[in-house]
């Protein structure tokens, strides 16, 4: 079921990113993030009115999605950037594409005229995602990151609204 989070479901949101975080580079932050972290982004996706979804399975999150600022100067208002993580026992059954098909309909509404995605060079499926919903590759930054001991490059994508 996908849904709208409530500050409850932030103990599961905590839990998929932390696991990101230590496990992929999914993520290029090293370090843990704690439940002050995510009451403060929380509230903050909350007073800015941008979407925080959830999938829930079987009273479990299964995986979250936002979008918010690209950049916080006036010249990008009408650019976003997202993020999508799914529990890694929930992979594969079409759930980061039904978060992100609906992240991308609420962003049209809204009336935003792009939205970015920066993957890791590396995840091959989400790069696929994001082809299917739409988005074109805009450019790779070599180098971009590092974690677990090597560079990484980051692959841009893009998903441009028409009017």
């Amino acid at each position: 079921m996908l849904r709208t989070a409530r500050k409850k479901d932030l103990i599961w949101i905590l839990e998929i990113y932390n696991y990101y975080i230590l496990n992929s580079t999914a993520v290029y932050h090293y370090n843990l993030k704690d439940m002050d972290y995510m009451e403060k982004w929380y509230d903050d996706k909350i007073k800015k009115g941008y979407p925080l979804l959830i999938w829930e399975e079987n009273g479990e999150v299964a995986a979250f999605g936002t979008y918010g600022d690209f950049r916080p100067y006036e010249g990008y208002k009408h650019t976003l950037e997202h993020s999508v993580y799914v529990d890694g026992k929930f992979h594969g059954r079409g759930i980061g594409e039904a978060l992100l098909t609906r992240l991308l309909a609420d962003a049209k509404e809204k009336k935003f005229k792009t939205m970015l995605a920066y993957i890791d060079s590396g995840n091959a499926p989400s790069i696929k995602l994001h082809e299917k919903l739409g988005f074109s590759h805009c450019g790779i930054i070599k180098s971009a990151g590092y974690k677990f001991n090597r560079y990484l490059d980051l692959t841009i994508m893009q998903f441009l609204f028409t009017d």
